[in-house]
């Protein structure tokens, strides 16, 4: 794995958080100018870090440590019933893995957005916005399509670097709702991580009081980044 060294930080100012109400955030963040490379950004992560776009940051509140940076260890992961019920009811879609963004993705995300998150800072969706967080310079970056009966109905966007899968955001048809299509990705990343031998998946971030972030919870065994040590859960 490739060392990282000597990596230039900032810091923002306090702002209004983004997932918990009457609180403020801060983060911590890679200059913009340093190109990092997928091995330099697999350490970072190690390290807590996720990435929107080419910025690449840390939540560092004074106050909270709430925001807890989520992994799942592929070879100790086991389904639960309910997620192996899922994995069964979802065979039914076909899976695709695209190396690049296609016009067929954003009528969908905003679709997406516009039926699911209507009240939140990404709304009203457009183009540029989806481009912006998901394409980067130096990460190498993977799709994953699900089609029922030729029509897709969701999209997972991921990063791939050479012993790790970062989940970037997923979106999907509204319609197909009752399928449960964050969990089913989740399930079908960890999958393509044992397929590819990649020791670990990241969620992104659990924040246990916002309902939004609790269902990742739910991936058992997993590790969550506490007090600059990775910690396991089992329950």
């Amino acid at each position: 794995m490739t060392k990282v060294t000597r990596i230039p930080l900032a810091i923002t100012q306090q702002f209004d958080c983004s997932y918990l109400p009457n609180r403020t955030e801060q983060l911590i963040f890679v200059q913009p100018k340093l190109q990092l490379t997928a091995g330099a950004y697999e350490d970072l992560m190690a390290q807590g870090f996720r990435r929107s776009g080419d910025d690449v940051y840390r939540p560092h509140c004074p106050q909270c440590n709430d925001c807890q940076s989520l992994r799942i260890i592929v070879n100790d992961f086991a389904p639960s019933k309910s997620q192996r019920r899922l994995l069964a009811k979802n065979r039914q879609l076909e899976m695709k893995v695209s190396p690049r963004m296609k016009a067929s993705y954003f009528p969908l995300y905003q679709q997406y957005i516009n039926a699911r998150h209507s009240d939140g800072s990404m709304y009203p969706p457009n183009e540029e916005q989806l481009n912006s967080f998901s394409q980067s310079q130096w990460s190498t970056i993977e799709f994953i399509e699900l089609y029922h009966q030729q029509q897709l109905v969701s999209v997972a966007i991921i990063d791939k670097t050479p012993n790790a899968l970062s989940a970037v955001y997923t979106f999907f048809d509204p319609k197909f709702d009752k399928l449960s299509l964050g969990s089913y990705n989740i399930l079908l990343q960890i999958e393509y991580a044992a397929k590819n031998n990649i020791e670990f998946v990241y969620l992104g971030y659990f924040i246990n009081a916002c309902a939004s972030m609790k269902y990742k919870q739910k991936f058992i065994p997993n590790q969550r980044f506490i007090d600059d040590s990775w910690i396991i859960f089992k329950k």
